[in-house]
């Protein structure tokens, strides 16, 4: 009975954290696409800002993916399973904050 109580414990702390991955990388995806219509806006379209839009579109992208695996997490009744999917979506989500950053820093980089 007491072995039961922490497998619980860690199935609701691992839903929670992916819940908070599945909001939040929604959340992302939405702001992917304002950032690239703010970017395509903007007059003179160099190569630069090309490249910006592309890269964050391949994070729109990632953050996508982030979504649907945290979703699988919360589907998921196979503790083991939930664990290494809900790795696989932190590090895809890390993956699509890198890919942002990084989309943001060429942006501001190259209008100054």
């Amino acid at each position: 009975m007491t072995e039961d109580r922490p497998q619980e414990t860690d199935r609701c702390q691992e839903r929670d954290i992916a819940a908070h991955i599945f909001t939040t990388s929604s959340v992302m995806v939405g702001l992917c696409l304002t950032i690239i219509s703010v970017v395509r806006s903007l007059p003179k379209p160099g190569q630069i800002q090309t490249a910006v839009d592309d890269l964050i579109a391949i994070g729109a992208m990632v953050f996508l993916l982030a979504c649907f695996l945290s979703y699988a997490v919360l589907r998921s009744r196979h503790l083991r399973r939930m664990h290494r999917v809900e790795s696989l979506a932190d590090g895809v989500f890390l993956l699509g904050l890198t890919i942002l950053a990084v989309a943001c820093a060429m942006f501001v980089w190259t209008i100054l």
